[in-house]
């Protein structure tokens, strides 16, 4: 029985040893390009993840600017019935104000018939992981707009 384990053993050894020439370190180079595909799609849904958030960010003060912007209306003019207008520059105050009370930066502008407001913000964006590879900030625009649309009288009731 014992001759038996020690050939066992003798054949184990050599077929470990001639198959370990030729397969040493395979394991390790797979190990190591997996974990490496696995992290940089780890980075990708985490930092692409957080851009897309960043985006969302925008677009809801952009809009939500613009509704406060949009709130300025000229009231001589719309009192008495003649027309439903902004104001255009305390419009852009409004909107300006916002944006700078959110920590964002903006461009506004009403539109010649004063009666449409349209928002741009841009923000930065830090990824958590693209950092490592240079990509430190990354900028993103959001858009909102507000228009005036009158519903029944001017000035009266509905």
């Amino acid at each position: 029985m014992s001759a038996r384990r020690a050939g066992w053993a003798g054949a184990g050894a050599e077929g470990r040893e001639r198959g370990s020439v030729s397969e040493r370190g395979s394991v390790s180079l797979y190990v190591a390009v997996v974990a490496a595909a696995l992290l940089a799609v780890v980075a990708l849904v985490v930092d692409g993840g957080g851009r897309l958030r960043a985006v969302e960010r925008a677009d809801a003060l952009a809009q939500e600017a613009a509704r406060t912007g949009g709130q300025q209306i000229d009231a001589s003019l719309a009192i008495p019935g003649t027309a439903i207008v902004l104001r255009e520059d305390a419009a852009v105050a409004a909107a300006q104000d916002y944006l700078a009370a959110a920590g964002v930066t903006g461009e506004v502008v009403v539109s010649e018939d004063l009666r449409s407001l349209t928002v741009t913000v841009r923000d930065e964006y830090r990824p958590a992981f693209l950092g490592m590879l240079g990509f430190n900030q990354l900028t993103v625009t959001g858009r909102g707009s507000a228009t005036l649309v009158p519903t029944g009288a001017v000035g009266g009731t509905a």
